[in-house]
């Protein structure tokens, strides 16, 4: 029997839902945040140099010197009770919650299966794949948690499915979730979690920074839509919360090397904030579905000192929505979509 074969009897007539995150680091320490971001960074979506350019550049310098930074970031996130990063804990109770509604009958087929996977790291989409397939699931739906679609995001996930899918020799029926940048239920729990944490500060924020992952500008002006996603929803955010464009402005973080990306950059807001003599800031991450190293680090530990050494006074992270009852009320609205046609109306 060839080693592709099926692992498993079962009828192939069940749904298998696969929830994917981008990935972190198994462990903390430079090796295992070094393999992570060789796997992460060498994905063409993400960085869209020739290789002749950017392999030396990477292996020879970057993968030399930003690991153990990485890793020292990691340090400050990390949940010790589990070995794990946030990210990956979150991922992982989405999926759980999410598969428990299931076999409650939120979707109408209670033999839907549901698991998780990573982009970069593990648990890899292939094995993800693997268990549905062993599990008797003929059709399958991919949820990219990524309200924007963007390339490095959204379609590198597409592409690694479609290569599991060549390897294993397998094609189900296949769906993935569309972008979702814009459903009025994603929109609505994105304000209704911030207003109950804004009430819950001991300040009130002069001023509610919508921070959104950069990208290149290049890949913009190729065609990525991911810029125009992420300020339609912060349109929709900020007229939800009824907040005008000076108070609740939008901005970029995370940006990476020397090439330009698309702006306004969020630590030089933060800075320009504090400096122009705004001493109570919040920042939300409407882009991120789950808390990790670019929301509770990058945000809530680099930017505060930012707006603190600026001349700040009160400062505030906003988190995701994470497997809160909002967040899970996204995951399932989502998911239920995009199995129209494959369960029973409901």
């Amino acid at each position: 029997m060839s080693r592709d074969a099926p692992a498993s009897s079962a009828p192939a007539g069940r749904i298998g839902v696969l929830l994917v995150n981008l990935g972190t680091p198994d462990a903390l320490g430079y090796w295992p945040v070094r393999r992570y971001l060789r796997e992460f960074l060498s994905d063409r979506r993400v960085v869209n140099t020739s290789r002749l350019v950017w392999w030396p550049v990477l292996n020879l310098i970057i993968l030399s010197t930003r690991p153990q930074r990485s890793s020292e970031a990691y340090a400050t996130i990390w949940n010790r009770e589990l070995d794990e990063s946030p990210l990956k804990t979150v991922t992982r109770s989405q999926a759980e919650k999410l598969a428990r509604l299931a076999t409650e009958g939120a979707f109408g087929d209670e033999t839907i299966l549901v698991d998780w996977a990573m982009r970069y790291a593990n648990p890899p989409i292939r094995e993800g794949l693997e268990r549905l397939r062993a599990a008797g699931c003929g059709r399958v739906l991919i949820v990219p948690l990524y309200p924007q679609y963007a390339g490095a995001t959204t379609e590198s996930v597409a592409d690694k499915v479609a290569e599991s899918l060549r390897k294993m020799r397998w094609r189900p029926e296949l769906r993935s979730v569309p972008p979702y940048y814009a459903d009025p239920v994603y929109v609505e729990a994105l304000a209704q979690s911030t207003r109950e944490h804004l009430a819950a500060l001991p300040f009130e924020p002069e001023v509610l920074l919508l921070s959104f992952h950069g990208i290149p500008k290049s890949y913009v002006e190729a065609g990525d839509p991911y810029y125009a996603h992420c300020l339609e929803t912060g349109r929709l955010l900020r007229e939800a919360l009824d907040l005008s464009e000076e108070r609740c402005p939008i901005t970029f973080q995370s940006r990476f090397g020397r090439t330009e990306w698309i702006r306004p950059y969020t630590d030089e807001t933060v800075k320009a904030l504090a400096a122009k003599g705004v001493k109570r800031l919040a920042v939300a991450t409407p882009g991120f579905s789950v808390d990790c190293l670019e929301t509770i680090s990058e945000i809530g530990i680099e930017n505060r000192d930012y707006f603190l050494e600026h001349g700040g006074e009160a400062f505030a992270q906003v988190p995701c929505l994470n497997d809160s009852a909002l967040g899970m009320k996204v995951v399932r609205h989502i998911v239920a979509g995009a199995l129209d046609g494959w369960t029973p109306a409901r």
